[in-house]
């Protein structure tokens, strides 16, 4: 399947066909790193507004190191997975500390950065630099399993280890950017999930997943965990313009965002005569059930750990998207 024949049909599609977008319009590795993390877990629609917006504050690494992590996590608020940003945040200081600027160089360097794992150092190190390593994200799974008609389940150790020799056994070393570029759109917007139009596809004469009839059934993954319930019980006092907020510890979720004082139950709280609202929200692996009682009062509770602020500052803190939606709520 590595032949000229395969790599002129992939580009010829690829410089047909790809969407313009600002993170392939530049060799700057600060902004292919910081389009890369906002893309995990996020569709490009999404991540292009919050890119955007990042490139305009933290134009470049040190004014990201330089930013207090509140400023970051505010600027990320509404992406999720907020690991992300504080991992962001860390590496870019580690950079700077270590006189990296403006960037790390090589694939051991780049991989050593809180929160960049093989993958994003792979599509780092190929898309700045021209390097020879593959980029695997989602897409290039998908594309890869029906090429070769693999039904080992790409997200197991097993699974990663022989994705990852298969695409380095594709991979066009003498110009990894066009190759991993080119792969990567062809999966997000041709090879999709479903219903991609294989009769028309530039590579069906090098699918083994078309020959056999399988592409509907690939890529194949471990069977998911069962999704865990939980329940929030939060209260929002609102005494002459102010309200109380506290910050999230420890390693849960939305660690270090801002959030009303919260009762967690194993179910929704019943308090009689106190208007609520009510959201689900669904995580990667959790169901969260939220209530958000509104008290109107003449002066706020002294509660442990939380903070007075006006009400109209509030945009001032970074909170998750189901605090997000109960404030456009409330404050409708």
């Amino acid at each position: 399947m590595k032949s000229k024949l395969f790599y002129n049909q992939l580009y010829t599609w690829y410089e047909q066909n790809h969407r313009i977008l600002p993170w392939r319009e530049t060799q700057d590795a600060y902004r292919i790193w910081l389009s890369e993390i906002i893309l995990q877990q996020t569709r490009v629609e999404q991540g292009l507004p919050y890119y955007m917006r990042f490139v305009e504050r933290f134009p470049d690494i040190e004014s990201l190191a330089s930013a207090s992590e509140d400023e970051v996590l505010r600027f990320w608020q509404g992406l999720g997975y907020y690991s992300r940003a504080r991992h962001l945040h860390q590496a870019a200081q580690m950079v700077v500390a270590q006189q990296q600027m403006p960037f790390p160089t090589t694939f051991d360097d780049i991989q050593a950065l809180p929160g960049i794992g093989e993958y994003t150092a792979g599509a780092i190190s190929a898309f700045a630099f021209n390097l020879p390593y593959p980029a695997l994200d989602g897409n290039v799974y998908r594309v890869l399993s029906r090429l070769f008609d693999c039904e080992i389940p790409f997200d197991t150790t097993a699974g990663k280890k022989h994705f990852r020799q298969l695409a380095y056994d594709l991979l066009d070393t003498t110009n990894a950017r066009l190759f991993d570029s080119a792969i990567m759109e062809f999966g997000a917007i041709y090879c999709t999930p479903s219903s991609p139009e294989c009769a028309q596809c530039p590579l069906q004469a090098f699918c083994e997943a078309y020959a056999h009839h399988t592409v509907e059934l690939l890529p194949v993954r471990k069977p998911r965990p069962k999704i865990k319930d939980r329940y929030l019980n939060y209260s929002i006092y609102i005494a002459h313009g102010q309200t109380l907020i506290q910050q999230r510890q420890g390693n849960d979720i939305w660690k270090h965002l801002w959030e009303f004082p919260l009762e967690e139950s194993d179910h929704l709280q019943a308090r009689t005569n106190i208007p609520h609202i009510d959201f689900t929200h669904i995580l990667s692996h959790q169901r969260l059930h939220a209530r958000f009682f509104i008290y109107k009062v003449e002066q706020l509770p002294t509660l442990s750990g939380t903070k007075v602020v006006s009400i109209n500052d509030l945009d001032d803190y970074a909170f998750s998207r189901l605090t997000l939606r109960a404030l456009e709520e409330w404050l409708k």
